[in-house]
């Protein structure tokens, strides 16, 4: 999706992101965030805060033993399938705005 907005180094750069922020190493996402920061970082918090509101405030009853995220911590839920459920719906949700918002490339 949304080749027409990102660099190849970009788009070659996702799988190393994916796992990384899967580990919740959030480095990956600076570049994104410092080369426009006005379209990702709102981005990456309506993301991050829906996958917060799902697990955290307990819509779905998961409790969460760990005071942070990620893969590291799956065991520490009540309900692994639908943790890693609600992050992906974050990654996407994030995914798919900071793409919308993203201004295309000069070619």
């Amino acid at each position: 999706m949304f080749k027409d907005k990102f660099t190849e180094e970009e788009c070659n750069s996702s799988l190393t992101n994916i796992v990384m922020g899967l580990l919740f190493i959030t480095e990956g996402a600076i570049p994104f965030g410092a080369a426009a920061p006005v379209r990702a970082i709102p981005s990456f918090i309506v993301g991050s805060a829906l996958t917060g509101s799902l697990v955290g405030v307990g819509m779905a009853g998961i409790k969460l033993m760990a005071p942070h995220g990620g893969i590291f911590v799956i065991a520490l839920t009540s309900n692994a399938l639908l943790y890693l459920l609600f992050i992906l719906i974050g990654a996407v949700v994030s995914g798919i705005l900071f793409g919308f918002l993203r201004k295309p490339l000069d070619k």
